[in-house]
């Protein structure tokens, strides 16, 4: 059985490779520069998870599959953060720094709050925060109407 780390790479084509590394810095993502260059770059979350922000050049070296127009959703990238104000920080900070805030309804059932984004490209995130009880199981999951 192998010792290395579970982790996920989330590769995504961007148009401007600066403007999009601007865009996750400013939501909290730091830049990993081994794993970085003119065509790519490896914007860091976690130590599990990792976003590769790739130019279309880049992009089309792995797939001749189209890239999506901005204006699809193929993928909802979904990311937890300690508070409802850290989910209303990061939607802030899309907004001001070329994405877009609140694509979709705000969604609040009391225990579970998030917002949707979009980055500069049009790929979706979606911030949100859990109350730790819930999440870790020590209290059941309210029923939600939805």
């Amino acid at each position: 059985m192998s010792d290395t780390p579970k982790m996920i790479f989330v590769n995504l084509p961007v148009a401007d490779l600066a403007r999009s590394m601007a865009f996750y810095q400013a939501l909290g993502f730091t830049n990993e520069p081994r794993f970085t260059d003119e065509t790519a770059a490896c914007m860091v979350w976690s130590d599990a998870i990792f976003v590769m922000i790739l130019t279309h050049d880049k992009w089309k070296v792995f797939t001749d599959r189209p890239i999506p127009p901005t204006t699809s959703s193929e993928v909802s990238l979904a990311l937890t953060l300690g508070s409802r104000e850290a989910v209303d920080a990061m939607v802030d900070a899309a907004a001001q720094n070329g994405g877009t805030a609140d694509i979709n309804p705000a969604q609040d059932h009391g225990f579970m709050y998030g917002r949707d984004l979009c980055d500069p490209d049009g790929h979706v995130w979606g911030p949100l925060w859990m109350d730790p009880a819930v999440a870790n199981g020590a209290e059941p999951v309210p029923e939600v109407s939805l």
